[in-house]
């Protein structure tokens, strides 16, 4: 009994976890436009990697651009990670524009 409640118990923290990370559409609420990276990152990634970058259920991402190139932060936004982040959170150039932020945190 304990086993099977422990399971529903983290099952459902996992669905939590996911949920809150990015997602859902900003159809005619307040979007940040491509240029604006820090308020992308603040609607799409902060749930999980911190206002601050610090990481939280995400890794910290305060020297992301020490070890990753743009490219590669972009695959990562792109593709996700298995058993992490999720695929396809920011598209197009507001993709970009995180990305290109992102490498520049050295």
């Amino acid at each position: 009994m304990k086993k099977k409640l422990l399971k529903m118990l983290l099952g459902t923290a996992l669905v939590m976890s996911l949920a809150a990370c990015g997602g859902g559409d900003d159809e005619g609420g307040d979007t940040a436009t491509a240029g604006d990276a820090e308020k992308v990152y603040s609607q799409k990634c902060s749930s999980c990697h911190g206002g601050d970058l610090k990481g939280g259920m995400g890794p910290e991402l305060t020297a992301v651009g020490a070890s990753k190139s743009k490219d590669e932060i972009a695959a990562i936004i792109k593709d996700g990670t298995t058993g992490g982040m999720p695929a396809g959170l920011i598209e197009g150039d507001d993709l970009d524009k995180v990305a290109e932020w992102l490498a520049s945190k050295k």
